[in-house]
């Protein structure tokens, strides 16, 4: 445009030249011309001399020819300029029209100035139905009204001019990218293209690369692939996560020194640089790895993938764990070195010493870790010649005692390491000779640190919320506890709040559990920041708990208001706005009660009543309120009938050996639990009447019928599955338990052995030596007893030391974190190893993904239960699996699942 601007200015300039050529040439006669006006030619014609007359009329004749061939020149000049611009617009048009994308151009006023053939066949359009002066806009209402465009003209304008441009969608299913360019003169320039078969071979690149992946993921080979010119790792299968037990995002992106150790790192990076040096296609090797302190033995295969220019890219690394064939080999070679082998591999160090003159005959190499030395260098050699001569005196008495005792003696202590100061567990042991004297004393020293460590955490678990690291009820009522001991006799008040967040429930609906943790956490850092350092507790899933001191009620009606206000602001979990709040129930010692359990009874009684007013209220508590008490009374004498009437009923839940897929983890057993259908009020949750029923002690009654009916129903199964009940802490103080368990199964005829029941630490925390005592004589029935929940409470591991348990259950609280929380992961191992040290087996609640069972399977738990098995169903839904029907069971789970 602006080449046609400068070239009309070219052709107004040529007439102006040529008029400034003219006053040129008339120039030197403007002196004739310049006579007076009063000068009397005729008079003085005469007087004039006839040569001047002749070179005036040839001046004349000149100046009319010069005039003349000027005229002629400016018009052969005009015309030229025409043909040119002529010729150079039919260029351009002939190569718009030639174009592969519709070109549409508009001046300043938005009249359409050109249009290719091409724009025309995209849209369907004819030249025909684009008079002179038409508009952009007219052209845009067009393709609405032929049904070509679906969105307002403003909105097109303005997402056309983005620079991603608009996609639209014809009739006929093509796809077209429209863009517009502003013009510096006020115009525009539109470019359509049918984006069509791009889109799809976008499509389809991407469905072949999630094919391509998927295949790959489930290679039973290891296959890694990185980029040459950085190391990185750019893909890694599951089977690779599974052996180097990283997650994939763990491995991803980064190199080999960064999530390996050194020694395995500079591995795997000279075998990278042989297959870069070697001239086959690819380059088989093995190499030796470490995983978890332990070395693995890999055979490998590297290709090189080569871009267009013949350069190395990237290198993809197939491999597979060859350390238990390799190890077979070496043991069927030569029984002592297998002997050796096992020795060495003992996870705890190993010292053989020879009693007469105390010198080391043996050590493992777990034994260097002590020794600070390599294991050759230390036999025949005596402590003295080994350590430093304090040391060395310490260990001689130590080792003269045990000699001396002539059993077994353990003792803790720390032990220098390379690693700095460790905790070791040392076992001392004396081996007598023929003649019955102490001949040699072997020694083991366990590595204990990360044990108690562990134990120390799980200390900490049992007065701490698994989910938000909160203080749990039963610290929350021993802080109110201390409270209650420093403000007796001073006259001091301060306010106990109970606190529930709004749609908990509707939100683990709608967005899926794993959202609904999230949205807790956030809520308790909320709460925790304004507390400002007071006591706060998660007392239950969706309710909290706070002790406010001060001048009260005012003190606690602040804090209840600035947590309402802070719990208002919208959360954002991961990218879903989530709005929720808080009602508030507020009881204040001594006014409304002088023990914890009281008060924090009468704030959970205001908050009833703060949730029947309205959610987001705050509400203090008043003794009418004992209202709701009696309310509650009639859903208790509900609950009662409710067993008579036939309206509770049972639903199971499949529980199922661990395996890395749904179909490989063979159900086992199924757990009863509890629902009821009132016939006024519908299905009522568990969470509504199993804490009335525990209150009440109902829970009695409930829990004999739920014991004999679950009883009855397993007896009928052709399949001998186990069933497990669970026993509330109630039970245990009411009645004969032992004499209940015991005539329902002579009564069922059930197995005692397939029977589980189920408690949780509350059985012990009231009475430890009576509870123990039932549980010693319910095991002696031969029914297997689990610890439920275990991790959401006390769960002391005093328990588990007094009492065989035969099974442990993980609460779903930390299954539902796999993946997502480290800690939860760390803590599910540690309680793995811990059950399996003593011997009883593990099951985790709450499994809902493969990723979870994938976990648990490769960390050894025995069995699990959750939404990914099955749900809590009718067991007619579970007919197949009991055996009263031949069909596939595996296909039921996953139907019920």
């Amino acid at each position: 445009m602006a080449g046609t601007i400068w070239r009309a200015g070219a052709k107004n300039d040529i007439p102006a030249r040529a008029i400034a050529g003219l006053a040129a040439v008339a120039t030197p006669i403007a002196p004739a011309w310049a006579l007076p006006q009063d000068f009397p030619a005729s008079r003085h014609l005469a007087d004039i001399a006839p040569n001047l007359v002749w070179e005036a009329a040839i001046a004349a004749i000149v100046v009319c020819a010069f005039l003349a061939s000027i005229a002629i020149w400016i018009h052969s000049a005009l015309r030229g300029m025409r043909n040119a611009q002529l010729r150079r617009n039919v260029f351009i048009s002939s190569a718009l029209n030639n174009l592969s994308q519709g070109v549409i151009m508009t001046d300043r006023d938005n009249r359409v100035v050109f249009c290719n053939d091409r724009f025309l066949d995209i849209y369907g359009l004819s030249r025909a139905e684009m008079p002179r002066g038409c508009t952009g806009r007219d052209l845009i209402a067009l393709r609405r009204q032929r049904g070509k465009l679906a969105v307002s003209i403003e909105e097109y304008a303005k997402r056309a001019r983005e620079p991603e441009g608009y996609v639209t969608e014809l009739p006929d299913g093509r796809l077209v990218l429209a863009k517009l360019f502003d013009l510096p003169n006020g115009g525009m320039v539109g470019v359509h293209e049918d984006c069509t078969e791009q889109r799809k071979l976008g499509r389809q690149l991407d469905q072949t690369k999630q094919f391509l992946e998927s295949v790959l993921d489930h290679v039973p080979v290891c296959v890694a692939a990185k980029s040459i010119q950085d190391g990185r790792y750019i893909f890694a299968n599951r089977a690779f996560e599974a052996f180097s037990r990283m997650s994939r995002d763990r491995i991803v992106g980064s190199r080999a020194r960064e999530i390996f150790s050194p020694a395995t790192a500079e591995n795997i990076e000279a075998a990278d640089k042989a297959a870069l040096a070697a001239s086959e296609a690819s380059y088989r090797s093995e190499l030796v790895v470490e995983r978890r302190g332990e070395k693995r033995i890999l055979a490998s295969n590297r290709v090189i993938a080569r871009n267009e220019n013949n350069e190395p890219e990237f290198l993809i690394a197939l491999f597979e764990d060859d350390t238990e064939r390799r190890s077979l080999s070496s043991e069927l070679e030569n029984t002592k070195k297998f002997l050796e082998l096992v020795v060495d591999n003992i996870p705890v160090s190993v010292i053989v010493e020879r009693v007469a003159d105390g010198r080391y005959l043996l050590a493992n190499r777990s034994a260097e870790i002590v020794l600070n030395r390599k294991r050759e260098e230390v036999t025949g050699l005596t402590s003295s010649d080994i350590f430093n001569p304090r040391e060395a005196k310490l260990i001689i008495a130590r080792d003269d005692a045990a000699i001396k005792k002539g059993g077994l003696l353990i003792e803790e202590h720390p032990i220098s390491t390379k690693d700095g100061l460790r905790l070791f567990l040392t076992r001392r042991m004396t081996v007598a000779g023929e003649d019955g004297a102490p001949q040699y004393l072997i020694k083991t020293h366990e590595d204990v640190t990360d044990r108690r460590q562990t134990e120390s955490r799980m200390a900490h678990m049992a007065y701490h919320d698994g989910l938000t690291d909160l203080p749990n009820r039963a610290a929350f009522l021993q802080a109110l506890s201390q409270m209650i001991e420093a403000c007796e006799s001073t006259g001091e008040e301060f306010a106990v709040l109970n606190v529930d967040l709004k749609g908990l429930k509707e939100i683990n609906d709608v967005f899926g559990h794993a959202i609904g943790d999230k949205l807790l956490i956030e809520v308790a850092h909320r709460i925790q920041d304004a507390a400002r350092g007071g006591v706060v507790a998660r007392l239950s899933g969706d309710e909290f708990g706070l002790i406010i001191d001060g001048k009260q009620p005012d003190a606690g009606q602040a804090l209840a208001e600035q947590l309402a206000a802070a719990i208002a602001v919208e959360f954002q979990i991961d990218g879903k706005p989530i709005r929720t709040a808080l009602t508030t129930g507020i009881s204040v010692f001594p006014h409304n009660g002088s023990e914890g359990a009281s008060l924090l009874a009468n704030a959970g009684a205001a908050l009833f009543r703060a949730k029947a007013k309205s959610r987001g209220s705050i509400t203090f508590y008043q003794p009418e309120m004992d209202q709701q008490i009696r309310d509650r009374r009639v859903l208790h004498q509900e609950l009662s009938l409710s067993i008579k009437n036939g309206e509770l009923s049972l639903y199971f839940q499949p529980q199922a050996a661990s395996g890395r897929t749904v179909d490989s983890s063979e159900i086992i057993g199924f757990e009863a639990l509890a629902r009821w259908h009132h016939p006024v009020r519908g299905f009522v949750p568990p969470s509504d009447f199993i804490p009335l029923a525990e209150e009440s002690g109902l829970i009695v009654e409930m829990g004999e019928w739920i014991l004999r009916q679950a009883c009855r129903e397993a007896a009928s199964w052709p399949k001998p599955l186990q069933i497990a009940v669970n026993l509330s802490p109630a039970q245990f103080v009411h009645g004969d338990l032992v004499g209940l368990v015991h005539s329902i199964l002579l009564e069922t005829g059930l197995a005692p052995d397939r029977l589980e029941l189920e408690i949780t630490e509350g059985v012990l925390i009231e009475d430890f030596e009576r509870g123990l005592g039932l549980l010693r004589r319910l095991k002696a029935l031969g029914v297997r007893i689990s610890m439920d929940d275990f991790g959401s409470g006390y769960s002391s591991l005093s328990y588990l030391q007094a009492f065989p348990f035969d099974k442990i259950k993980i609460d779903r609280a930390f299954v539902m974190n796999l993946g997502r929380n480290p800690q939860s992961a760390a803590i599910v191992r540690a309680v793995i190893d811990l059950g399996h040290g003593m011997n009883m087996s593990i099951v985790a609640e709450g499994v809902e993904t493969l990723e979870q069972l994938g976990f648990l399977a490769e960390e050894g738990c025995d069995s699990v239960q959750g939404y990914l098995l099955g749900r809590p169903m009718p067991i007619e839904t579970y007919d197949k699996l009991v055996g009263r029907s031949n069909a596939n069971v595996l296909e039921s789970v996953r139907k019920v699942g």
